[in-house]
Formats: C-alpha cells, structure tokens, sequence
C-alpha cells in the first residue's frame, strides 16, 4: 500500500503547486504579464519565440526602411501583423528611389493617407503565393481592389512587367517578394 500511496500523494502535491503557481483566488484570472495594451493590435503582442510576420521581417531589413515607414504612415502596421495569409511584393528604398523626386515624402504626408494605403494594399494579395507557384501570365487580386499580372522572362519573374522579384522570403503570416519597382495601381474609374 504504501508503494501505490507515495506517487499518488507526490502527484497531487505537484497538482495543487501547479494550480497554486498563478496566485490567483477563486474566480479571478490570471494576468498575463506581456499582453498587450487595450486596444493597441495584433502589432503590439511580444512573441521572441515565433517566427516573425511580414511587418517584423521587413522591420528588421535595412532595405525597406522607406516600406517601413510607408506601412506605419498609412495605418497599416496592425493589418499586416494579423494572421493573413499574406503575400506582400515588398519594394526596396531603391525602388522607392526610382519614382520621381518628392512621391514618396508627399505621400507620407497625413493628407495623402488614403492614397497611400492605396497604393500600399496593391503590393498585397490575400492567400500565399510562392514563386514556385506564380505562373506567367497569372493574374492576382489585390487588397486594394485592383489587380497585378505575372510574367516570366529569361527565368525571371515579374510582377506588371515593370518590377523583378529579386528574392523570396516566408514569414509567420505569409510570404514577402521582394521587388525592385514599386507598383502604381491604375487609375479608378
């Protein structure tokens, strides 16, 4: 008796340790010590653990600063860091470069908002699309509304026939191609 006594009084010993570790009283919930601020969204949850989502990847590239802080300008920041899936065509700062001097810091001003997030959520489909799965003359739906055609060219493939994918790269809720054009949605009718 005393064998079967012993572990079964060891196990409840560590049960009631366990249930006791929240410090808690009856009928009141545990707090968690990293959840996020009311109100604040999906991009204010601390997660070192998992692997990051498309707004921490390019967060964390030294490339698409100007991407960065389009995104945050435009609001888009907590959108981009929900589940998705996403597929985003990220343009570098050196596409950014490209379009005429003064785009890019006009639309960061607060009253091109609306027409920023345009353009923004033209970079970005809903579902995830690999390279592998990206097929010439495929056309894909855009956030925005609008959509974007996929060539291939001497192995190479391209998004508008105006920008390469220079690189591929998954993240938690999606998948990013980089881009070296940024895409211009067209004109609404």
């Amino acid at each position: 008796m005393k064998r079967i006594t012993l572990p079964i009084i060891c196990s409840l010993c560590l049960w009631l340790t366990a249930c006791d570790s929240n410090n808690t009283t009856p009928g009141e919930t545990a707090k968690s010590e990293s959840s996020a601020p009311a109100g604040a969204g999906q991009s204010a949850v601390q997660d070192d653990a998992s692997q990051k989502n498309i707004v921490q990847v390019a967060s964390g590239s030294k490339d698409h600063t100007t991407l960065v802080a389009a995104v945050k300008a435009a609001d888009l920041v907590n959108a981009l860091s929900n589940a998705g899936p996403f597929t985003v065509f990220a343009p570098t700062n050196a596409a950014f470069d490209k379009l005429p001097a003064g785009t890019v810091e006009g639309l960061l001003k607060a009253e091109k908002k609306e027409d920023l997030a345009d353009i923004l959520q033209y970079h970005v489909s809903v579902g995830v699309y690999k390279a592998d799965q990206l097929q010439d003359g495929q056309t894909l739906g855009q956030v925005n509304g609008g959509n974007i055609t996929i060539t291939k060219k001497d192995g190479k493939i391209m998004v508008n026939g105006t920008a390469t994918i220079v690189a591929s790269i998954p993240a938690a809720n999606g998948m990013i191609h980089v881009i070296d054009g940024v895409l211009l949605p067209p004109a609404k009718k």
